[in-house]
């Protein structure tokens, strides 16, 4: 999928157009798509007159791979919704005048690996966690004098120190952010070693001591025994009474 050419006014809801080859920006790169044209799902409504906010709608292409609205005049804050564009790979709003602050929910983009928010009014702190904090490129956010936070040389008011990706502090959705974060890997953490743990307490007697060994098999075999006989005598009886009927 495909959106491009020259356009003025405002971003049509229904967008959707279908070209047998296209040519695209993406992450920074011309590309031409042709034979994969049916695998790629791309927006790119750059170098326009669009002006307004950004619809809400767009965050409803949950395959979106690649939007580019850079260097036409919107306004407006970005949607916390962006967050649910999982497949994004690559986001360029460049040059606009859109305001306020980088939505936190961007930080569960996992596939962006190109960013452009250049020249706008963003202001307040940039987002950390995940993909973000790999965004080091000062250019990402050129322009924005409003935004301070690592990876920027101004500090935020709050901060005794330039924020770095594991700094403690920051506004609240993000510091929200970063908790979740760090409760979910210490979680993954603590679930492995506990599985470890438990496989050696259990196991590890079994592999080192013979006569541990030999008594847990006999035990499996009384209990495949055991199991064997209830079994047998229920059908047994089951047969028997069904004859009787």
């Amino acid at each position: 999928m495909k959106v491009s050419g020259e356009m003025n006014g405002t971003i049509l809801k229904n967008y959707t157009l279908y070209n047998e080859n296209m040519q695209v920006i993406v992450k920074g790169i011309y590309i031409e798509y042709a034979t994969l044209l049916p695998l790629v799902i791309i927006i790119d409504l750059s170098n326009n007159k669009l002006s307004g906010t950004i619809p809400e709608e767009l965050t409803s292409l949950f395959g979106l791979v690649s939007l580019n609205l850079s260097g036409n005049h919107l306004i407006g804050e970005i949607t916390e919704k962006i967050g649910a564009l999982q497949q994004l790979e690559s986001l360029d709003l460049s040059r606009n005048n859109l305001f306020g602050r980088i939505p936190s929910s961007m930080i569960g983009l996992t596939f962006l690996s190109y960013l452009n928010l250049s020249y706008n009014n963003f202001s307040g702190r940039v987002p950390l966690g995940n993909q973000l904090q790999t965004f080091t490129d000062l250019s990402i956010y050129a322009g924005n004098p409003g935004l301070c936070g690592f990876p920027l040389t101004q500090k935020c008011k709050d901060d005794g120190t330039n924020q770095g990706p594991n700094a403690v502090g920051g506004d609240e959705q993000n510091d929200d952010s970063m908790d979740k974060e760090r409760f979910k890997m210490k979680w993954n953490m603590s679930t492995g070693a506990g599985f470890a743990i438990g496989f050696w307490v259990v196991f590890g007697p079994l592999l080192f001591n013979n006569k541990w060994r030999e008594a847990y098999f006999q035990l499996i075999d009384q209990a495949y025994d055991t199991v064997y006989v209830v079994l047998a005598v229920i059908f047994t009886r089951f047969r028997e009474h069904n004859v009787r009927a």
